[in-house]
């Protein structure tokens, strides 16, 4: 919530707090006049008890409006907000001339998904299990891919 909103918020219940006090301040006085009249007279210290607590808390309705007005008035700090640009990762090139054929085609289809299962790759392939593996252990070599294992199956992944 914004400061104004809860000066505004503050100020609201200051007015309630001032229409309470005058309600009670009559009522009190209602009351003294009702009994303290026959007994005392005009000179009852009943009424400068009501005057001390109707002082009190009008100064606490007040310090109540001086905070309210203060969060009003103030100006919010700024948020210096500093957004990190993400520099666009230039695509490096990647040197698969020494690479043999099934070497590049299974990294071809890796580069293409950036992840993929190798159990998808022997399907795409149709290179056996022994081959595909064989040829992923070449690309990890070389630092080109990454295997992660998931459950019963890898993740072949390009290494960034």
């Amino acid at each position: 919530m914004e400061n104004k909103n809860v000066g505004f918020l503050i100020l609201g219940i200051s007015a309630v707090i001032i229409v309470i006090i005058f309600l009670f301040n009559s009522s009190l006085k209602e009351i003294v006049d009702a009994t303290c009249l026959a007994e005392h007279g005009s000179s009852c210290p009943m009424y400068s008890s009501i005057k001390q607590q109707t002082y009190l808390s009008f100064s606490i309705v007040a310090i109540l409006i001086i905070i309210s007005l203060v969060l009003i008035f103030s100006k919010q700090s700024e948020k210096i907000i500093i957004k990190k640009v993400k520099e666009k990762i230039q695509k490096k090139k990647i040197d698969i001339s020494g690479l043999r054929l099934e070497d590049k085609q299974v990294f071809k289809l890796v580069q293409e998904n950036s992840a993929i299962f190798q159990a998808e790759l022997i399907e795409k392939t149709g290179f056996g299990k022994a081959k595909v593996s064989r040829i992923i252990d070449r690309l990890e070599g070389r630092g080109l891919v990454e295997r992660k294992r998931r459950g019963m199956t890898n993740v072949v992944v390009l290494k960034d």
